[in-house]
């Protein structure tokens, strides 16, 4: 949520920050929550006046009785009942107000970073850097979900049978390489300084407000209704939620943090060729990194995700290219984004596998995530977070892109994790 204070100070800024991402009407969205909030600052205050009010007119009824003067108190005694009808009037306008405003507040989405660059779709996103080289594949070379059936190692119709598109079966070696890819991961984070966590797969609704998942994204959430809770759509949920309502100390920064989890979505409206395979799930395994940091290293923290991120592709042998995310495609909650993408050579396209993110105060205002700062002022904190990585593409790629005659050949970072050099 943005800041109110930094709304009202900086007005123009914000409605520049906010035409990034094309919000509509946004010059009049902001102008009804800076009157609202006069409003309610204006409910306040005459709520203040008639209590002070009140207050005076209780030590003028003592004094009137005391001096036997009963009639004048109990005119003063009448004036307090009539104050108090207003003051509860008063009160329910207020809440009304604050009720309003807090809904506009958390309707808007985050000011993106003015660098973030102008674009209405993925079309507009920035390649900012490339890395790797693309293997060169014989013509007949096999798209990963042919390869699962070949060596059986990923049954997508037996899933479908268990639960319904978008569930997999991993088997045999295919298990095992899940396995490995997460242990790799993780090992990978705690040697950089990371906490590893083993979060809940479920958050209740707060927890999904707190970092903006609610009210922005419940149609693609599973949710269950019973009970109130959601299932995670990824681990960055429930391991920034350790923060919410909390006040960490300044020497605490950054917190690192790292965990694995299953991912569950429910990609509503996602269709055609984009989605075979390991392409586009309902249920997958990820590694996320979530950072708490200060405000004034928050984006140097931001590269230095990146360059983590970049390192576990770089040791898979993976090539990669990096995309600075334009407005258009940029999520609700962030201030700017980068999306790591892979190369497929069978399927001879990218595929998305982490976006590092910084969402500056914008979850930690939801949460009420602060610190205090050296001179002592309590501030927001920022969150930042990462996939490091996500399985469902890297193991496409890596299945794809290392295809051989005689099997798929792993990475050798891999090999003492799996237990095997190849599948076949």
């Amino acid at each position: 949520m943005i800041q109110l204070q930094y709304i009202k100070e900086h007005t123009a800024e914000c409605i520049e920050r906010l035409s990034i991402k094309n919000v509509e009407n946004v010059e009049a969205r902001i102008a009804e929550i800076i009157e609202l909030d006069a409003q309610r600052r204006m409910l306040q205050k005459s709520t203040d006046d008639i209590k002070a009010t009140q207050n005076a007119l209780a030590k003028e009824i003592g004094q009137l009785y005391k001096e036997g003067r009963r009639e004048e108190a109990d005119e003063r005694k009448a004036r307090t009942a009539e104050l108090k009808a207003q003051e509860k009037e008063l009160g329910e306008q207020q809440a009304a107000t604050e009720k309003e405003l807090t809904a506009k507040l958390i309707s808007l989405p985050n000011t993106p970073h003015l660098s973030v660059p102008r674009g209405k779709s993925e079309a507009d996103n920035v390649v900012v850097a490339e890395f790797g080289h693309k293997p060169d594949l014989p013509a007949d070379a096999l798209p990963h979900w042919e390869l699962c059936a070949r060596y059986d190692i990923v049954d997508f119709e037996l899933g479908n049978k268990i639960t319904g598109a978008g569930f997999p079966v991993y088997k045999g070696k295919g298990a095992r390489l899940q396995r490995a890819l997460v242990n790799f991961f993780l090992n990978e984070a705690s040697a950089a300084g990371y906490t590893e966590i083993q979060p809940p797969l479920m958050v209740n609704e707060a927890s999904g407000l707190g970092t903006g998942q609610l009210p922005d994204k419940e149609g693609q959430m599973y949710a269950i209704p019973l009970d109130g809770f959601y299932m995670i759509p990824t681990a960055e949920v429930p391991i920034t939620n350790i923060y919410r309502d909390c006040i960490v100390r300044a020497d605490q920064l950054p917190i690192r943090h790292a965990g694995y989890s299953e991912c569950f979505r429910r990609e509503a409206g996602s269709y055609g060729k984009d989605v075979r395979g390991l392409n586009r799930l309902h249920e997958f395994s990820k590694v996320e990194i979530v950072v708490i940091e200060h405000p004034d290293r928050s984006y140097e923290r931001l590269e230095e995700m990146k360059r983590h991120v970049g390192g576990l592709l770089d040791k898979l042998g993976l090539p990669y290219h990096i995309l600075k995310l334009c407005g258009g495609d940029i999520s609700f909650t962030s201030a700017m984004t980068f999306d790591f993408e892979v190369w497929s050579a069978a399927q001879k396209r990218w595929l998305e596998v982490s976006s590092v993110s910084n969402f500056e105060a914008f979850q930690a205002n939801r949460m009420h995530l602060r610190f205090k700062d050296a001179d002592g002022r309590m501030r927001l904190a920022h969150t930042l977070n990462g996939s490091a990585l996500a399985l469902p593409r890297i193991v496409a790629a890596l299945l794809e892109n290392n295809q051989t005659p005689d099997g798929i050949v792993m990475p050798e970072v891999l090999r003492p994790y799996l237990g095997f050099d190849k599948i076949d």
